[in-house]
């Protein structure tokens, strides 16, 4: 019997069908259970931890939650609970002053002083884009001495907050170069309120979230109820602390806001649309800015710029007491991944863990190493000094069965092996390979800082570390 193709052929794209979606499946069912692994790694269910989302192209393909909320009562975490974001809170005031220049209330290259008049500027050149882009020079009022474990304990005014800073000498001049500055965007969260006529806390409310559905996001406060809040701690596993009080009138526009992973997923799909911003508002955001001797700056307004893994990327990290968060967005792939967590005591650090997981999801994932045990007597033969520059060294020390690194003007840090000559630091990116010649002399370390493909050499210029 002769049967007809066009029979079969339907069959056929069926099965082709059906076995690509399999195996999309599969690949998704694989790319969870790898993010299940890092966040089982970095955070211990009976401790503070975090919630995580990873979004592509508008699809959310991993959502979750590790660890506690509420280590007395024993809540534990979920993707609904409510963090302080500490300085994402920057893009959110940035996104509002860009609200108020495209309804033709300001323009980023107006003075500050044109908005507060008796703020005592030391320069007058200083612009509304100056502050977004942390190159005003103005003094980052969070390095005062004690300040932020004993100055924030006490509510203030805006005002009163403005005043404890702008005595300090500035920095630099205008556009000098890049500072980071909370107090920059305090004076930002100032000028919002002195053009709307409303508090930095009812302009976000009813220009940001409402209007975006971001139904769980607030500004802080210590009397409001807000459902699902989580506790924040310090302390390291094991010695866990309630974190020290802030009031939250300090942080304002640089920092006072609180959310979910739900709600800031959808803040980063609505920058793909014109639902908030004019998407030239919204690159404006996301492209460094030009400095006076015409390098660039890597800060936009309200993000920084940055790769992963060779892609694009814009970002934000924060930090306020108890918390510490990250999200980072990789525009081209349309990924975004946020991770929030309650203390900033757990070894493994937001942004890490964030950027591991935007490379999973663009499907080119940093490596992961498994540790090896190697002998102190093989330890021993890596000892030394190795030169990368006339003022730059790495020490590596033996310290028991332990092998240390340090860089000149850097931390002490241990370094686990993975194979008899390659090393890695855990909870980081960094590794680096030790090249031997033709005698299994050691002569040379190739680290690789951030998990890139190009290393830093450095010449094994002496076999003792100095004392």
């Amino acid at each position: 019997m002769i049967r007809d193709p066009r029979i079969r052929r339907p069959v056929a794209i069926f099965v082709i069908a059906w076995l690509s979606l399999l195996s999309a499946g599969t690949r998704a069912d694989e790319r969870s259970e790898r993010i299940d692994a890092i966040l089982d790694r970095c955070y211990p269910a009976d401790g503070p931890g975090a919630a995580v989302i990873a979004v592509r192209g508008g699809e959310v393909v991993y959502r979750g939650a590790r660890g506690m909320a509420d280590l007395e009562n024993g809540l534990p975490l979920t993707p609904e609970s409510v963090f302080r974001l500490g300085s994402i809170t920057k893009q959110f005031t940035a996104a509002a002053i860009l609200l108020l220049v495209e309804r033709g209330e300001l323009s980023l290259s107006d003075r500050l002083t044109e908005f507060l008049p008796d703020y005592p500027v030391h320069d007058p050149q200083i612009t509304i884009e100056h502050l977004l882009t942390h190159t005003s020079g103005i003094f980052n009022y969070t390095d005062i001495p004690g300040y932020i474990r004993e100055g924030v304990r006490l509510d203030v005014t805006v005002g009163e907050l403005i005043d404890g800073f702008k005595d300090q000498p500035p920095k630099f001049a205008p556009g000098e170069r890049f500072s980071y500055s909370n107090s920059g965007y305090v004076l930002l969260g100032a000028i919002i309120e002195t053009v709307s006529g409303q508090s930095y806390e009812e302009f976000i409310r009813r220009n940001v979230f409402e209007p975006l559905g971001m139904k769980h996001s607030y500004y802080g406060s210590h009397t409001r109820l807000i459902p699902r809040r989580a506790r924040g701690y310090d302390g390291s596993p094991g010695e866990w602390s309630n974190a020290d009080f802030i009031s939250m009138t300090h942080p304002h526009g640089a920092g006072g806001l609180l959310s979910t992973v739900d709600d800031l997923a959808i803040w980063d799909a609505a920058l793909y649309t014109d639902r908030l911003l004019r998407p030239e508002s919204v690159r404006k955001m996301m492209r460094g800015f030009t400095l006076n001797d015409g390098s660039g700056s890597p800060y936009g307004l309200g993000f920084g710029i940055g790769s992963v893994r060779g892609r694009s990327a814009v970002f934000h990290g924060g930090g306020i007491h108890g918390f510490t968060t990250y999200a980072t967005r990789l525009p081209d792939e349309r990924i975004y991944v946020a991770v929030l967590t309650n203390t900033p005591g757990l070894p493994a650090e937001p942004g890490y863990v964030a950027n591991r997981i935007a490379a999973l999801v663009a499907g080119d994932p940093f490596r992961e190493f498994r540790r090896i045990s190697l002998s102190p007597a093989v330890l021993g033969g890596y000892v030394g000094v190795y030169r990368i520059d006339e003022t730059t060294e790495w020490i590596v020390t033996l310290d028991g069965t332990r092998l240390y690194t340090q860089r000149t003007g850097g931390q002490r840090t241990p370094a686990f092996p993975h194979s008899k000559t390659g090393f890695f630091h855990e909870n980081s990116f960094a590794h680096f390979e030790l090249v031997e010649d033709g005698s299994g002399q050691v002569v040379e370390m190739l680290m690789y800082a951030d998990g890139g493909d190009e290393p830093e050499r450095a010449k094994r210029v002496r076999e003792t570390p100095p004392h």
